[in-house]
């Protein structure tokens, strides 16, 4: 039986980094009371967990009658406050899940450990793998409100990095940016002799 950090609903669940703009770590933070939980995981994790949980907030919107759901994060659950301290990583993540529980209308994500076990090859596509039983799962499961809150926040979080380059579209970090795009050759028109 894996180990389930449960949080139904957490006080407080967040992302947030730890670092320097290029070099920042980022977590997921739950806290009830004393009890935290923090998983790192990817910047690009992050932005899709932030867009999937607006997308699924969006089409409970479209498709449900009975269900309030706000259209964006209520002004009172605001949260621009660090991640709780000491941060202790419990593991890196890995697949994520995301669903809507109709029941009691809550958002639940579940976070699952990265492992090299459940990396499937391009050769290995077309086989049955079985994925290992993971020995933790950071579950979570939060209001519609608690849920726009964490996707205003997890944008913010997101903006707070290195500008990007406006011709290449890649960071660019304090020290400069040599750009693949603006490298000194002008474009070539393929009509001219």
């Amino acid at each position: 039986m894996p180990i389930v950090h449960r949080f139904d609903p957490p006080e407080r669940f967040v992302t947030g980094t730890v670092g320097e703009p290029g070099a920042r770590t980022f977590f997921l933070q739950a806290r009830t009371g004393v009890r935290v939980t923090s998983v790192s995981l990817e910047k690009q994790q992050v932005a899709a967990l932030a867009e999937r949980v607006d997308e699924l907030l969006d089409e409970v919107m479209a498709t449900s009658t009975s269900q309030v759901v706000p259209a964006v994060a209520p002004l009172g659950l605001e949260d621009s406050a660090p991640l709780e301290q000491p941060i202790e990583e419990e593991f890196r993540a890995g697949t994520m899940t995301l669903s809507w529980d109709p029941s009691d209308e809550r958002v639940v994500i579940e976070v699952f450990p990265f492992s090299e076990a459940a990396i499937v090859t391009p050769d290995q596509a077309d086989e049955e793998v079985e994925e290992p039983e993971p020995e933790e799962v950071f579950l979570v499961r939060i209001t519609p409100a608690a849920a726009r809150s964490f996707v205003q926040r997890a944008e913010q979080v997101l903006e707070a990095g290195r500008p990007t380059c406006p011709f290449c579209g890649e960071p660019i970090d304090p020290e400069g940016h040599l750009c693949v795009r603006a490298n000194g050759f002008r474009r070539r028109d393929p009509q001219a002799p």
